[in-house]
């Protein structure tokens, strides 16, 4: 099936089960959902948590590696606040090297001490970010990870990673109300090593090790006649996830950074690292197990390097084949649940005070090998890419004249896709991340809204990022 037969989003656990602490790993190659990792809510207005970030033996499917993770977890703690709420997160950094938080969706201040990406955490340091919800910020599910860059890639790869769940009007419209949730975090490992080279960070790494929730191959179940939520999060440091479930189609409910107006029936649904989707499934097949599937996907090579193509099996050891990445089972019965008629009106942006171009693209540099570029230039911290002025709307043209796919992520403010190769896109949807396919052009059009400071636009293929394919924005 070619690119552009399927959806790609324009516009985040089933259960899982808490791995082991360093020196003590635990299998976790056939578990069935059990909610097991930590969840932790806001209480009275306040959401209050201490993160540390530390080093571990986790063990998935016989295999062992040494890897980071909050709180001994992987994924680390989820975390739930609705609009209003006040979030005050204290981080320690156990590690030997320095990192920080990002929080990967959220629409907060990018000053301290919020989502300040240029905080530096150091090794034996604690920093406290504190924050608060807007009271109209959509209900969505976002992502924390670390954003210390240069260091990105090797952390989330190595383990970093949760949900950030913020409740609202999309969890109270009843038929969403009464399906059973889960949460789906997909994330590789490379525990062999194969991946720890110039040309795999090139290419963007990928570990043959894929898990949910920190499990492998982890089952869940559905009534027959109910409905599951499923709320899946891209975690991956550089796998695009094709996914389709066994003899069920996808129900799209959100995208990225909300709601969408009404429900979308999908075959297939494909998420490029950081992206998140929200769907419903109904009950409605025979009784069974039903594998969802990672089907193959191409998303580009280095040219020469590649013959202008990758395939999974040079990133991973794997073939072209389907992979599993969980299984559903049917449990119990209940009365026929519908689906929602109706979800969240999305707003129709103003045509923009500003358009800008950004091309996509990279190239080999003395001294420096190969780095990834935007609008020929690689990130320099120091430099001001792009100031935009709050309160205004701006569209930006974003063209991959390079030979991989790349998400574009912008930190902040959530946008809309508008068009896609010239064509305009008729479903309206709030993103944060949006794939750029080689050879391809997307139009996003941005509200700059409330919050003033300086932050990032970047691949999320994170290797891609910390080789220079990242820009600085400063809102003013």
């Amino acid at each position: 099936m070619q690119r552009r037969q399927f959806l790609i989003l324009s516009a985040s656990s089933l259960g899982g089960v808490l791995l082991a602490q360093c020196g003590t790993p635990k299998e976790s190659s056939s578990n069935s959902s059990s909610n097991a990792t930590p969840v932790l809510k806001s209480e009275n207005g306040l959401l209050e948590v201490d993160l540390n970030l530390d080093s571990g033996t986790f063990s998935f499917d016989g295999q062992q590696g040494n890897l980071l993770s909050y709180n001994q977890q992987i994924p680390g703690p989820r975390l739930e606040a609705s609009p209003g709420d006040t979030v005050r997160i204290r981080a320690t950094n156990f590690l030997s090297e320095s990192t920080n938080l990002h929080y990967h969706g959220l629409h907060i201040s990018p000053q301290e001490p919020a989502d300040h990406i240029f905080l530096e955490l150091s090794p034996g340091e604690t920093y406290t970010y504190e924050f608060t919800i807007p009271e109209n910020h959509h209900s969505m599910t976002a992502y924390y990870h670390p954003h210390f860059h240069g260091l990105v890639a090797d952390q989330v790869f190595a383990g970093l990673g949760g949900i950030f769940v913020v409740r609202g009007a999309l969890d109270e419209i009843p038929e969403v109300k009464a399906a059973q949730e889960e949460f789906i975090f997909l994330k590789d490992f490379d525990l062999t090593g194969n991946s720890r080279n110039r040309h795999s960070r090139m290419m963007g790494r990928e570990g043959s090790t894929l898990t949910v929730n920190g499990e492998v191959n982890p089952s869940f179940s559905i009534p027959s006649g109910g409905l599951l939520r499923l709320r899946m999060v891209n975690a991956s440091n550089a796998r695009f996830y094709r996914l389709k479930l066994e003899n069920h189609p996808f129900y799209l409910i959100a995208t990225d950074a909300g709601a969408i107006a009404s429900v979308r029936e999908l075959s297939e649904l494909l998420l490029s690292p950081g992206e998140r989707a929200e769907v419903l499934i109904k009950g409605d097949a025979e009784s069974g197990e039903y594998r969802l599937l990672n089907l193959p996907y191409q998303r580009g090579g280095m040219g020469m390097m590649g013959n202008g193509m990758m395939g999974r099996g040079m990133m991973g050891g794997e073939d072209d084949s389907p992979q599993t990445l969980a299984t559903l089972t049917y449990s119990g019965e209940v009365e026929s649940q519908p689906l929602p008629e109706n979800l969240i009106p999305v707003e129709e942006l103003p045509e923009p005070e500003t358009v800008r171009e950004l091309t996509l693209n990279h190239g080999m540099f003395p001294g420096r090998g190969m780095q990834f570029l935007i609008n020929g230039q690689a990130f320099d911290p120091q430099r001001v890419d792009t100031r935009v002025t709050v309160g205004t709307v701006e569209d930006w043209e974003i063209r991959n004249t390079g030979t991989m796919d790349h998400p574009f992520h912008l930190h902040t403010n959530p946008f809309q896709v508008i068009r896609r190769n010239g064509e305009a896109v008729s479903n309206r949807e709030w993103k944060d991340t949006v794939l750029v396919p080689q050879g391809e052009t997307v139009r996003i059009r941005i509200p700059f809204r409330q919050f003033r400071g300086k932050t990032v636009y970047h691949c999320h293929v994170l290797d891609h990022e910390d080789l220079g394919m990242m820009g600085n924005i400063v809102m003013q």
